[in-house]
């Protein structure tokens, strides 16, 4: 005998969740026909994260339709959507006192060696990043409105990584203060920095991947959403008619253009770059390589000196005493006008791309890296860049 129910979960494909938003909802489908009973009628993966579950047995009441009569045709009736809960916010005073401290603050300290003082200073401001009593480094969560929605503390050795002997590795402000009733909906990392229209917007998984890489590459708005996970709907509707650029961890690459088709929705454009993915090693891939890892392996000034605009009626300069070859540093064009630059100056493992020489100059495009194997320059016409102005 038969027991088969009439209507069942399918056992293939999964649609967009009428609740997240996400490709993780399961229809229920009619075993007679073969069809889905209504758009809005399944149940969704995310069990813990998101809970939706319309059943037909519910649909049907509803609808006023008998559960045992035939359904001739399906009216589109969307459920209503679960209210959004009001955020709680950080008082201000609170957010205030954390602003200091900076000497004792690993992560801070790390970025001085790596970029500079008055680099790591403007950082810090751009982030309003903190210090906790015990000296971790405190991630503050600040909207577009500029309200603080919580601060992460996560606590960095003096070689920029995460201490592994601190449990646990992530401290809410929120839980430290013991709050009570605090409703926690989290923004973006950096998301106040989105009151500037005019740039992209790149994202990245780590907030001190973004602080590092706004200092590298700071043609960009550099926002993190705290994790692969945390990179979803809800969290980036303040992207609505953004360009923007996911930047993956290594291994992530696939995940995150899934990620991207659901956020397609908001943004008025959004790509996902495979420069992690293609330049780690097999042994990077499974240590997490991330764009920081990548960044700090060359000088900040590789990626923001700018050529400075010459002015009028000055004194001419004495010549240096440095033999020309010295202010000089080679790069490589190929046949099609693509720009191939060694890098680091030292050791050389890599290549840094350009389309050309003018994107090269106006910084307008982000370079590509590719491994100094992968290309053969013999025949390619040989170009020089001025150390002083780092342009061609």
């Amino acid at each position: 005998m038969n027991t088969e129910y009439k209507y069942q979960l399918a056992k293939r494909g999964k649609a967009i969740c009428p609740a997240c938003e996400r490709k993780t909802f399961v229809l229920y489908i009619d075993n007679t026909t073969g069809e889905p009973l209504h758009s809005t009628v399944g149940k969704c993966d995310r069990a813990d994260n998101c809970g939706y579950h319309y059943s037909p047995k519910q649909y049907f009441a509803d609808n006023n339709i008998s559960f045992d009569k035939e359904v001739l045709h399906t009216p589109r009736i969307k459920p209503t959507p679960k209210p959004q809960p009001r955020p709680s916010y950080i008082d201000a005073d609170i957010f205030k006192k954390s602003l200091q401290g900076y000497e004792n603050n690993a992560l801070v300290q790390y970025l001085c060696k790596i970029v500079g003082d008055e680099a790591t200073r403007q950082a810090v401001e751009r982030y309003y990043i903190g210090t906790s009593k015990n000296s971790g480094t405190v991630f503050w969560q600040i909207d577009v409105a500029g309200k603080i929605r919580t601060g992460k503390v996560i606590q960095y050795a003096t070689d920029g990584h995460r201490r592994k002997d601190v449990t646990p590795p992530v401290v809410w402000v929120h839980t430290t203060l013991r709050i009570s009733d605090f409703v926690l909906v989290q923004c973006l990392f950096g998301e106040h920095l989105l009151r500037d229209a005019a740039k992209k917007v790149a994202i990245v998984e780590s907030e001190k991947t973004a602080i590092i890489a706004s200092v590298y590459l700071p043609q960009f708005i550099w926002l993190a959403c705290g994790g692969s996970e945390g990179l979803n709907i809800d969290k980036c509707r303040c992207l609505k008619g953004r360009d923007v650029i996911l930047f993956p961890d290594a291994g992530m690459f696939d995940k995150w253009n899934i990620k991207a088709e659901a956020l397609r929705t908001i943004c008025k454009s959004i790509s996902v770059s495979n420069l992690i993915e293609t330049a780690a090693t097999e042994a990077e891939h499974k240590a997490g390589f991330d764009m920081s890892d990548y960044l700090v392996r060359f000088s900040p000034i590789d990626f923001t000196k700018q050529p400075q605009p010459e002015t009028s009626i000055t004194q001419p300069k004495q010549p240096e005493q440095v033999p020309e070859r010295e202010k000089q540093y080679s790069a490589y064009v190929s046949g099609n006008g693509i720009l191939y630059i060694p890098t680091p100056p030292a050791a050389q493992t890599t290549y840094t791309v350009y389309p050309s020489i003018e994107a090269y100059n106006k910084r307008s495009e982000l370079p590509k890296f590719v491994s100094f194997q992968s290309v053969d320059i013999t025949g390619m016409k040989q170009v020089f860049i001025n150390l002083n102005t780092l342009t061609i």
